[in-house]
């Protein structure tokens, strides 16, 4: 981020090509061939993880198959075929199954199917659009409010295949899964599901669009750090050099690996036999710290345990890692701060809101300072985007190659049209035109900020704090939303733009940086496509047959129904009497603006200055209440390692924290194998 936007227009393209080549040069080549059996075995992993994950992490409750932005099953399949390749080549004298490029490319399109596989789309889509039917009832004022409003063909009306999709077909236990197809009532379902299907691969495309678009100014010219890849690419360039063997005998790397095994065999196994010991994985400090006082923000502080979280904390840049413990505990003495001031700030005063984790006003700082983070990103990457616009209008082509699918001009006017349709899909339902425009910005506003903060900030799990649409109500008013505008703002945010622990897009983003320029780009970018739109079919088609099979009721769906019945309680509450925010709430969001306007002009500017901006933005996130020890634990190791012991003992010492990724992982990977046949799994990474 610190050098972006700093390059003259007229020394653009000799700096560029400057740039590119140092950018090839400090990254290790990792293989040249990209053969199509690798997207069609990516292809075929991505689907088979899309059927499998609601069966593993729903009805069986196990280690998550897909999860966060590192997810457990396509790093244990690519583990799997990278021994297999190193296997093949100890036995065969250097033969190749597949090259490190190939790797790559199977591991990013799974990654691409597990995160719409579950959180990131098919964990509450089926619950969200038939929420208002099933849940309705004579106290909840919906059958009033929100069923006259509901525009025909967007959700489900039939309500004997609702009652079937949350009770579950009778008999339909015993018979085969192959069976189940022909029983789910599909004529309740094909309307509902085309116009979603519409408006959801709009989205894909746009978001597609506009990384390509960006792509080159975050790798090429801000030189952004991906700590999540460091791992897999450097398996894949030993496997491509032949090295595969000496990597993962490294005597740094088993130590690590020792760690986690050691760690989740034990407790594995007391899980199947008490008598085995237990080694605690989560400490409750909460009980250490008032209720009342300045410490009064930590009586609920949980100290979690993950090793290869930790592992990513030390391959992340010191200064991320630092920023993101200490904005956490800093939110947390700030809270005791008003406290202590005499500032108790009811919970009425944040009025309707539809963010997954916002409890208390003070955490309205964060709609400001994510509006202020992405306006400072536009602001960076000034001339790339005229420079863009420019060859887009012009239809000039770009001077030299880089790390797009397409080339920019296609995605300038793609993002455009797409931008348009979606626009229009929202009219077509009844949203004004104002309000269609305003809440498609704020939805990939907020997208492509997180996107920066998972893939620089190395957040294998990232949550948000407030939704694009409490934004919107905070400047706007609650009133900008009423009647339809609030139910299908509501729905379509809940479907894509709220749940970002598995979004698309930083996906696509670390597909864009693995890429190499002499790879294949047209088959690499149909195969991802191919991905997007039968994983999506196929995670539909898995969690049908689940919820007909079982139903709803009996799959311990609590999160999915608890979050989308919230949806339309907020939404019946902005039809009927919309409750005014309070004043706290717009000053919060000033604040959060003032204070990163202030991270990033001194980030830019102090070149000492040791806060980064990212780590404000996650300092009430749910997912750094899970994580703020692990990178606390990962920078006091990467600050003592460079202190004491500089680069020579960096570059030996990654290899214990890889094998904690790898440990960890592979553990995760062996007791949801297990779990599938016992029905009963030790969970090994955060849901």
């Amino acid at each position: 981020m610190r050098t972006g936007g700093n390059f003259c227009r007229k020394n653009r393209p000799a700096r560029e090509q400057s740039i590119m080549k140092n950018e090839q040069s400090s990254v290790p080549e990792v293989g040249n061939r990209v053969r199509l059996r690798a997207p069609i075995i990516g292809l075929l992993f991505a689907m088979g993880i899309c059927l499998l994950t609601p069966y593993n992490n729903i009805y069986l409750q196990a280690t998550p198959l897909g999860g966060g932005h590192f997810p457990l099953a396509p790093f244990f399949l690519f583990l799997g075929l990278s021994g297999l390749t190193i296997l093949l080549q100890v036995i065969r004298g250097g033969a190749t199954l597949l090259s490190g490029g190939e790797l790559l490319t199977i591991w990013i399109q799974a990654v691409i199917g597990s995160g719409i596989a579950y959180t990131g789309f098919a964990r509450t889509f089926l619950i969200n659009i038939t929420t208002p039917l099933h849940f309705a009832g004579t106290e909840s004022r919906w059958q009033e409010n929100i069923d006259p409003l509901i525009p025909a063909g967007l959700l489900p009306t039939d309500k004997g295949a609702i009652e079937l999709l949350y009770n579950g077909i009778p008999g339909a236990r015993e018979d085969s899964w192959l069976s189940m197809l022909g029983q789910i009532p599909w004529q309740a379902w094909l309307q509902p599901l085309f116009s979603w299907s519409v408006y959801i691969l709009l989205a894909y495309l746009v978001m597609i669009f506009l990384l390509n678009i960006i792509v080159r100014q975050w790798i090429f010219y801000e030189r952004m750090n991906f700590p999540l890849l460091k791992v897999p690419r450097m398996i894949a360039h030993a496997v491509s050099e032949g090295e595969g063997l000496a990597f993962f005998t490294n005597r740094f790397l088993l130590m690590g690996v020792l760690l986690p095994v050691i760690l989740h065999l034990l407790n594995g196994l007391n899980l199947y036999y008490p008598s085995v010991p237990q080694m605690p994985t989560l400490l409750l400090a909460g009980p250490y710290f008032g209720q009342t006082g300045i410490f009064s923000g930590f009586h609920k502080l949980k100290l979690y345990f993950f090793p290869a979280f930790i592992g990513f904390a030390f391959l992340t840049s010191r200064q991320i890692s630092f920023s993101f413990w200490f904005f956490f505990l800093g939110g947390g003495l700030f809270y005791g701060l008003l406290s202590l001031l005499g500032y108790s700030l009811p919970a009425s005063e944040l009025g309707v809101t539809f963010g997954p984790t916002i409890t208390r006003p003070e955490e309205m700082q964060m709609l400001g300072a994510y509006g202020v983070f992405f306006f400072s990103l536009v602001w960076l990457a000034r001339y790339h985007l005229l420079d863009v616009t420019r060859r887009s209008i012009l239809w000039q082509k770009a001077d030299s190659p880089g790390p797009e699918w397409l080339d920019v001009r296609i995605s300038f006017w793609g993002a455009i049209i797409g931008t348009i349709a979606l626009v229009c899909w929202y009219v077509y339902y009844g949203t004004a035109p104002l309000v269609a425009v305003l809440l498609v910005f704020s939805f990939f506003m907020i997208t492509i900020v997180a996107t920066r903060v998972i893939c620089q900030g190395g957040l294998a799990y990232f949550t948000l704090t407030a939704a694009p649409m409490d934004g919107l109500i905070a400047f706007l008013g609650p009133k900008f939303f009423t009647g339809i505008n609030a139910l299908i703002a509501g729905i379509s945010q809940k479907v894509l733009f709220v749940d970002l622990r598995e979004s698309l897009m930083p996906s696509l983003l670390q597909a864009a940086r693995v890429q190499r320029s002499n790879w294949p780009r047209g088959l690499l970018f149909s195969s991802i496509l191919l991905t997007i739109v039968l994983s999506l079919f196929t995670s539909c088609l898995a969690m049908l047959t689940l919820c007909y099979r079982f139903g709803i009721r009996e799959l311990q769906q609590d999160w999915a129904a608890t979050t989308s019945i919230a949806v339309y309680e907020n939404i019946s509450r902005l039809m009927n009497t919309p409750p005014e925010t309070g004043s706290w709430v717009f000053g919060f969001t000033m604040m959060g603006a003032v204070v990163m306007l202030l991270l990033v002009v001194c980030y830019q500017r102090l070149h000492w200055w040791p806060l980064h901006p990212l780590g404000y933005l996650t300092v009430y996130s749910s997912a750094m209440r899970i994580l703020w020890l692990s990178f606390f634990l990962g920078w006091l190791c990467n600050a003592l390692c460079m202190r004491y012991g500089g680069v020579r003992l960096f570059k030996k010492l990654q290899f214990f924290f890889i094998g904690l990724i790898i440990g960890d992982f592979s553990m995760g990977g062996i007791w949801a194998i297990i779990g599938l046949f016992t029905r009963m799994s030790y969970q090994v990474l955060p849901n």
